[in-house]
């Protein structure tokens, strides 16, 4: 017996869902569709099974981490030494386990909660379901529902309540429509409304600039990945990296090099930055992403800094495999990809003091960091700006470069902080305040990007309290579903 077409109809919606909510991120930026893609998965929803409804979310995930993260392919193929049949199925695997996380919030919420309410009980779950994905197995935040709207009307929500809050909205704004076209409850028209005139009339700045700029110059080496690690890469590299310095040393206040911009230890690169410290003048910083080993034979994703610089930064939270290798007494040799260069890195200490570079306060967020919204907030309440130093190679001329960019310009809105962004091919940019970019550099090019920015001081809401009052609203949201449902089985 074959599928009812009802239900294949929904499934083939959830599909359609999937790849709408990748339109709605960078490079395309159709915002537009996250509500509709949300109305298409909460149409009908109610009239499945627990298990029906477990394949529809996992068929939406499949959908949207098929055509959003299809990056995952390149950085496996093209950068992890992996055959083109052994990375087709290692990308499946990702999606496929990553899917998982949709399939589990819809069977959760329809085995517990009731067709009432189904509008306010479907935007909690959706968001609670974000939440799980973010920090379970170390966490993937990645295509976030909210993180593509940081240029819509519903934009000044992210200093409120961040990126959940975004989504939550969102959410509520496909299943209220889907309520008002589909069912005529015209009284979704208020809410709606509310969730979309309310940023008109909210602060459009809830932090004060510094009285003077701070010029800074972001550098981009555009090195090849796969020569990186050679001795011939190590040579281009400090070459490269010294050559763009001397051309701004005396334009800029602040100089910054990418991630592991030199491509060897912090030991093997302190004569190359003594070198280019003594041709800056005594005012002036330069940061750079580098590789240290302490006494233990630990290796750590830091920043450090010359010049007028104080302190250093370790990378707190690691990219699995890239980074650390999970199971690695089980994984470690048994394929090329689980052998990759530097993927033995411990993670720095939760809290740290921030550096101070040029007199000011600097955030750091090193490469997937800046994607985990509360650890960017927690760096930004004792910063006057946030720093990201990225190495995007690994992307290639996917679209991944792009959506990390556009999650950098939500940071920058969420806690009302200028972020700097200097990357190894990009793309490389500083954004303002108001997640705007102001000067951006071209991608696969050897180029500075001068400009500069405003050390900011204040908090939003969302940098002073975090996302813990949206988690919370979320689960206050789920729980008319949830009563309603245990009434009627008690009846």
């Amino acid at each position: 017996m074959g599928l009812p077409p009802a239900f294949l109809l929904q499934l083939l919606a959830a599909l359609v869902a999937g790849g709408f909510t990748t339109l709605t991120a960078s490079p395309f930026e159709l915002w537009w569709l996250g509500p509709v893609a949300i109305g298409l998965l909460y149409v009908g929803l109610h009239t499945l099974t627990p298990a029906q409804a477990a394949l529809k979310g996992w068929l939406y995930g499949v959908a949207l981490f098929a055509s959003g993260t299809s990056w995952v392919y390149v950085s496996i193929h093209d950068y992890g030494y992996t055959g083109v049949p052994l990375a087709v199925f290692l990308t499946a695997l990702f999606v496929t386990i990553l899917a998982l996380f949709f399939a589990g919030t819809f069977w959760l919420y329809r085995r517990f909660t009731s067709a009432r309410f189904a509008f306010v009980s479907f935007a909690g779950a959706w968001v609670l379901g974000e939440v799980l994905r973010t920090y379970l197995f170390t966490g993937f935040p990645w295509l976030l529902l909210g993180s593509g709207y940081v240029d819509s009307p519903m934009a000044a929500w992210a200093p409120v309540g961040g990126v959940y809050l975004l989504s939550l909205l969102v959410a509520l704004s496909g299943a209220l429509g889907a309520e008002l076209l589909l069912r005529r409850q015209w009284w979704s028209l208020a809410p709606l409304a509310a969730i979309w005139l309310i940023p008109l009339a909210l602060p459009q700045q809830w932090t004060t600039p510094a009285a003077e700029p701070t010029r800074v110059a972001l550098l981009q080496g555009n090195l090849p990945q796969l020569l990186k690690w050679t001795p011939e890469g190590q040579r281009t590299a400090a070459n490269t990296y010294s050559e763009l310095t001397r051309e701004v040393a005396d334009e800029v206040d602040l100089i910054i090099w990418p991630e592991t911009a030199l491509p060897m230890m912090e030991t093997q690169a302190r004569p190359v930055l003594e070198r280019v410290q003594a041709n800056l003048p005594p005012d002036v910083a330069l940061l750079t992403g580098i590789v240290q080993r302490d006494e233990q034979e630990r290796y750590f994703n830091s920043v450090i800094g010359v010049g007028d610089v104080e302190g250093s930064y370790q990378k707190e939270h690691l990219v699995p495999f890239g980074e650390y290798l999970p199971l690695e007494s089980v994984l470690r040799g048994a394929i090329d990809f689980f052998d990759l260069p530097m993927s033995t890195f411990t993670k720095g200490e939760h809290e740290q003091t921030p550096m101070q570079a040029a007199g000011i306060n600097i955030g750091n967020a090193i490469c997937y960091e800046i994607i985990y919204p509360q650890l960017v907030a927690r760096r930004a309440q004792d910063s006057g700006v946030i720093m990201t130093v990225s190495n995007d190679t690994w992307f290639g001329a996917s679209i991944g470069p792009h959506q990390h960019l556009q999650m950098a310009r939500l940071r920058a809105l969420e806690n009302g902080r200028y972020v700097v962004r200097a990357t190894s091919n990009g793309i490389t940019a500083i954004i303002d305040s108001n997640g705007r970019i102001v000067e951006r550099a071209p991608q696969f090019e050897t180029t500075t990007l001068t400009g500069e920015f405003y050390a900011m001081e204040g908090l939003t809401p969302f940098t002073r309290l975090g996302s813990w009052p949206v988690w919370l609203l979320a689960g206050l949201m789920l729980l008319p579903g949830v009563v309603a449902a245990r009434t009627t089985r008690q009846a």
